[in-house]
């Protein structure tokens, strides 16, 4: 087998699973993108074996620390595991992330499911290579009808793989309808959000709208207005959902149609409605935006994002109001994000109490020493009255 040799302080060293370009001493044996290599120390120890791609910044992603083929029998393996924690997890059988690729062994496949339709992600080179094979044991494995290919992150351009989307396995869906925190939503595998639904805010839905009874709320950057819909479910006094983009702004009316709840739709960019807002002051205001920064590089301009928009929120929260706001920018550790929240609390001369943190589901797994693979960051802040 084809391999590479790491630099001494390479992090794989030291328990990570990625090895980047510049932490490659050598290669030996000729590897072929898309191939399985092995991975070795300048003592030549066996540190595992991993995928291969000469043309993305992540050379090799780790898959195994011993011998192994990217065979059916691997996959199926890594399949029946994936599936077997998220029950002993108690995570739902009919909505959720099946696979989430370090997490679960398989780097850079998502599985999303949506009842009876699977929506499949393969980001990486060698993956993308087997992903028929992928689909057929995914959908033997859960008994799917159906499984989408939704290739279309730009992710993939990175690896050299073009954007595509369609149907792997199974006959074209049509709409699917989920329902959580007692919320029904319309989801469309084939061309919605990412793969139809930000599944790692489901158990968030219930959490907030929990608080919401009686209370007046303000959804920013609402998407298809998951909290917006649980809160007013759950009986809030006022819903308020704002919404920029217009795919979203559309599928958020429907869902507040099909739920048969008032919910007052705003479409317009969250800055500008928090400086003209439809009234004073809420008590419940959830922040939920997109990730300020895809890059390392641009965390300050994030971090200083992150503090104006605290503190336009803050100065629109009631005296005993309370906030909810989450950050899914990976590269903004969570500590850096709760610094910036203080700062625009500071600038909006308000105090409040940290009464809860939130964080991915249990379908999302984290892997220690993996940073990568945890990426939201969630609190839920009361405010201090007569500060």
């Amino acid at each position: 087998m084809a391999g590479i040799i790491v630099r001494p302080r390479a992090r794989i060293l030291h328990g990570h699973d990625w090895v980047y370009a510049t932490e490659i001493l050598k290669t030996f044996g000729s590897p072929v993108d898309g191939d399985l290599v092995s991975i070795k120390d300048g003592r030549d120890h066996l540190l595992g074996v991993g995928i291969y791609n000469s043309r993305s910044q992540i050379v090799v992603r780790r898959i195994s620390r011993h011998r192994q083929e990217l065979d059916e029998d691997f996959f199926n393996r890594r399949i029946a595991q994936a599936l077997e924690y998220r029950q002993r997890a108690g995570c739902r059988s009919d909505l959720g992330r099946i696979i989430w690729s370090e997490s679960d062994g398989l780097p850079g496949v998502i599985a999303d499911r949506y009842c009876s339709v699977l929506v499949l992600q393969t980001l990486t080179l060698a993956m993308d290579l087997h992903k028929s094979l992928i689909a057929s044991l995914l959908a033997a494995a859960t008994g799917a009808t159906c499984v989408i290919e939704r290739n279309d992150a730009p992710v993939r351009v990175a690896e050299g793989l073009p954007l595509t989307t369609g149907v792997l396995f199974g006959e074209k869906p049509g709409p699917i309808e989920v329902e959580t925190a007692g919320v029904r939503f319309l989801v469309d595998a084939l061309a919605g959000h990412k793969t139809g639904l930000y599944l790692d805010q489901v158990e968030s839905y219930g959490i907030v709208a929990a608080l919401a009874n009686g209370r007046s709320v303000l959804d920013c950057f609402s998407n298809q207005g998951g909290f917006a819909l649980a809160c007013a479910k759950a009986g809030a006094s006022a819903v308020t959902a704002v919404e920029s983009g217009a795919e979203s702004v559309a599928r958020l009316r429907e869902n507040v149609t099909r739920n048969e709840v008032d919910v007052n739709v705003r479409a317009s960019d969250v800055f500008d409605f928090l400086r003209n807002p439809d009234r004073s002051e809420y008590d419940i205001i959830i922040l939920d935006p997109p990730s300020f920064t895809k890059a390392r590089g641009k965390v300050g301009d994030a971090l200083r994002g992150y503090r104006d928009l605290h503190a336009r929120a803050a100065k629109l929260l009631s005296k005993n109001g309370t906030l909810v706001t989450f950050s899914c920018s990976h590269h903004v550790a969570g500590h850096e994000f709760e610094n910036a929240i203080s700062e625009g609390l500071y600038d909006a001369r308000r105090n409040m109490r940290l009464t809860r943190r939130l964080a991915q589901p249990a379908d999302h797994p984290v892997v220690l020493g993996l940073p990568e693979t945890e990426y939201l960051k969630g609190l839920i802040l009361d405010a201090m009255p007569g500060r």
